[in-house]
């Protein structure tokens, strides 16, 4: 045998092995089963697919937490997980989702919103597949998502996508993009069903409120802030300036672009009677000029290169030595939707919310992340759902 096909031979074999080993790994990490503990407070557990049928069957679809007061009110629907590779949104809902009791009104919780997105990943930028958060009981693990739907789930992608229903040309990825594909419908893409899927809720279940969890990038002006519509503008500017006042953190104020379609903090106001929030926290993360993609970087928010930036005024947020960890993100969406749910009670109290035993920013930043997690293995199986 001539030595090149040997050599060639060989380099085959070594391509085939590590595309083997690859595809395992990708492969587990799509059909990694992440538990969540149904809390005290949670009343039914549904799926997406109960609102619309075309998801059934589909990795779109998702599981919905219910939360109900024995005493009627209004209701609240807090969406994480539209863009999965913004883990301070799960991490927040899964707090609410096992620690909450409501007193008065409904709360309704999709913890994993675009779930093809959470079984997808950025191997080309370096993603992890997983992190671990440490709770009092041992470590959490976490599957690490991408921004949009997997392409095995929804393809093929458009060489433009064309806004539902307003006809305005979008990004042929944003129709993987369930913060461009509001207000969907039920015949639409995937993930245009995703949408419609959670229209449907606030329309059925005549929501009040809509809170959107998200991270961004420390060099994009829309963080650490509430986007909200005309609507809801009133009610977030009061949020923003009682949280500063009281718990010293700074959440300024940004108008929803009415020219920008798709958005869920647009169209939700748009299309239903429900008030839209969208929440951004900081997530170095997500920069582009930092060092490797690590947990390290996802968790604690530290970064030489944002340092140095930081000190020329190149970000939009505080920043120093301490980064910007996980529980300072956690505990600001925490403060923020109790303060959104505080500043809707006060000015309709004819359908205000209460509820309890959810940690505002000090404590989470105080007692971690991880200790308002429990137990599965120590929890009532009956009580233990997986996403």
């Amino acid at each position: 045998m001539p030595r090149i096909l040997i050599v060639k031979s060989i380099l085959l074999l070594i391509i085939i092995a590590l595309m083997s080993v690859a595809g395992v790994q990708l492969y587990k990490h799509r059909h990694f089963r992440m538990p969540v503990v149904a809390g005290p407070g949670v009343t039914k557990v549904e799926k997406l697919s109960d609102y619309t049928k075309g998801l059934k069957g589909t990795v779109a679809d998702t599981n919905v937490f219910h939360l109900e007061g024995k005493e009627e009110g209004g209701k609240i629907f807090i969406i994480a997980n539209t863009h999965s590779n913004e883990p301070a949104a799960i991490l927040t809902a899964l707090i609410f989702i096992e620690n909450a009791v409501v007193d008065k009104g409904t709360l309704i919780i999709i913890p994993e919103f675009n779930n093809s997105a959470g079984r997808n990943t950025r191997p080309g930028d370096g993603y992890p597949l997983y992190y671990e958060i440490q709770t009092d009981w041992g470590s959490k693990k976490f599957r690490m998502g991408n921004r949009d739907a997997s392409p095995l789930d929804q393809w093929p992608d458009p060489d433009v996508y064309v806004h539902y229903p307003d006809k305005q040309l979008l990004s042929y990825l944003d129709v993987r993009n369930t913060n461009r594909t509001w207000p969907g419908r039920p015949d639409g893409p995937l993930m245009e069903q995703v949408t419609y899927g959670a229209m449907q809720i606030m329309r059925s279940e005549k929501v009040d409120i809509a809170v959107d969890i998200h991270g961004a990038e420390t060099m994009f002006p829309v963080t650490n802030c509430i986007v909200a519509p005309e609507k809801s503008i009133r009610i977030a500017t009061m949020t923003s300036l009682t949280v500063k006042a009281r718990e010293k953190f700074d959440n300024h104020v940004e108008l929803s672009p009415s020219g920008f379609r798709g958005l869920s903090h647009r169209e939700i106001g748009d299309h239903s009677d429900t008030l839209p929030f969208l929440l951004e926290a900081p997530l170095p993360f997500l920069d582009q000029p930092t060092g490797p993609k690590t947990v390290d970087l996802l968790l604690d928010g530290k970064d030489p290169f944002l340092l140095s930036l930081s000190k020329k005024k190149k970000l939009f947020v505080p920043y120093d030595e301490t980064g910007w960890p996980m529980e300072k993100r956690v505990g600001q969406h925490c403060s923020v939707i109790l303060e959104i749910i505080r500043q809707f009670s006060r000015k309709f109290p004819d359908k205000a919310i209460k509820l309890r035993n959810v940690p505002r920013y000090a404590d989470v930043v105080k007692n971690g992340v991880g200790h308002y997690y429990r137990d599965p293995d120590k929890s009532d199986k009956a009580k233990v759902y997986f996403n």
